[in-house]
């Protein structure tokens, strides 16, 4: 069983020349500038396996957070969550780490065993397991600290490119990101990203575009992305237009809308952008075809297909369908269901049971009015959790060792 074809674009090919002012990572072009946000066990193979079926191949799709620690241990987890379809190019990971030895150790066993063509670094997460360690979005503080872990993590590429991903900071007392934009650039990064929320945000709110806008005007040098509420392809359009990034970062708008990409590469890549002068230039973007709006029978072959390759993927085919569980209420968002059948697809076990389910349902449903708004954790943050005396200096810090990472990667 395959997607609907009809939602996704035909595949340009690859012998076309890249468009000018293509997003450049290193020597991978990147169009139209599109890229996959790393989701903890969201942006497994299977999940990047559809987003690259609905865009054509087009487009960046980066992998759930490796924690650099348990990587070089070889954690069995960890092993299983960098592998990458045969398809799959440029291959992308994302490491977490705050000891600057053990990313470089992470950094230069990617190199060595060929696991990856980029390193993206996570300097963004939020969630206090991570934080109260001094990790992800809490490390851009610790100036000298970031600049240790980039300068170990880019000497240890050699040719892969080293991107990183970050927030505005760890609240609106402790913005951190033109400083870290700027010490990104002076260590080699090939790119950063931006999430215009602070950490105290966590998902709430409205991201803030004005500070991707000036992070653009302060690193000059390299691309910068923008991320943050990107509901569908109009909206990625209009983070281009407003705040001359370079490209963007989809996260949470993709939740159960794999097929959002197909309608990205419809806006960004078939004449409606139209970038200016050289890669990292920024330009003028106008909005694309209309996006694909599925009826319930085509999001339901997906639902179907999703399970199916994370059943392949896990080895199993019940595991796969209880993995997929998660995924339930974003596919069906706004769909008329029923709370009956929503709760026994949260506790199906194999595929003819999703099947079955799923044929019970008016296949002939339109896509929901409003169904393309905020999906996934939409809720404020609590108070940031940091290690004991973390805002004193944003300078001075003795370099967190590896006990501070989790012996495990993903969700």
């Amino acid at each position: 069983m395959t997607a609907d074809a009809t939602l996704a674009p035909p595949a340009t090919g690859t012998s076309a020349p890249p468009a000018p002012g293509a997003l450049r990572i290193g020597p991978h072009t990147v169009w139209p500038p599109v890229v996959l946000a790393p989701m903890a066990g969201i942006t497994n193979a299977p999940f990047r396996t559809l987003c690259r079926e609905f865009s054509g191949g087009q487009g960046l799709f980066v992998s759930e957070m490796i924690t650099t620690r348990a990587l070089v241990e070889r954690n069995d987890k960890t092993m299983q969550l960098i592998h990458f379809d045969a398809t799959e190019t440029p291959r992308s990971i994302q490491l977490y780490g705050v000891d600057p030895v053990t990313v470089g150790k992470a950094v230069r066993m990617i190199v060595d065993e060929d696991l990856a063509d980029h390193v993206d670094l996570n300097f963004g997460c939020p969630v206090p397991k991570v934080t109260r360690k001094g990790g992800g979005s809490a490390l851009p503080f610790k100036r000298n600290l970031l600049r240790a872990i980039l300068r170990e993590a880019v000497g240890s590429a050699g040719d892969l490119p080293v991107t990183i991903k970050m927030r505005k900071g760890i609240d609106d007392d402790h913005l951190t990101y033109l400083d870290a934009g700027r010490i990104a650039v002076e260590e080699g990064v090939t790119a950063v990203a931006l999430h215009g929320r602070t950490a105290a945000q966590h998902y709430g709110g409205t991201a803030d575009w004005d500070a991707i806008a000036r992070l653009k005007e302060h690193v000059p040098e390299i691309p910068v992305l923008g991320n943050g509420d990107i509901w569908c392809a109009d909206d990625a359009v209009r983070m281009m237009r407003e705040t001359g990034c370079d490209g963007v970062v989809v996260g949470r708008g993709c939740l159960g809308r794999p097929w959002l990409f197909g309608d990205l590469v419809a806006a960004l890549g078939s004449g409606a952008a139209h970038p200016g002068g050289s890669a990292g230039s920024g330009g003028d973007v106008s909005g694309g075809g209309a996006p694909a709006t599925p009826d319930f029978g085509t999001v339901a072959a997906v639902m179907l297909r999703h399970a199916e390759l994370l059943g392949q993927w896990l080895g199993d085919e019940t595991r796969g369908v209880v993995d997929f569980r998660k995924h339930v209420p974003w596919y069906t968002k706004g769909f008329s269901v029923g709370s009956d059948v929503r709760r026994a697809l949260a506790m199906a076990s194999s595929l003819a049971e999703m099947a079955d389910l799923l044929g019970s349902l008016d296949r002939t449903q339109p896509w929901p009015a409003h169904a393309d708004g905020p999906r996934g954790r939409t809720a404020p943050g609590k108070r940031v959790v940091l290690p004991d005396g973390w805002l004193n200096d944003p300078y001075e810090c003795a370099a967190l060792t590896e006990d501070a990472e989790s012996a495990t990667s993903g969700g």
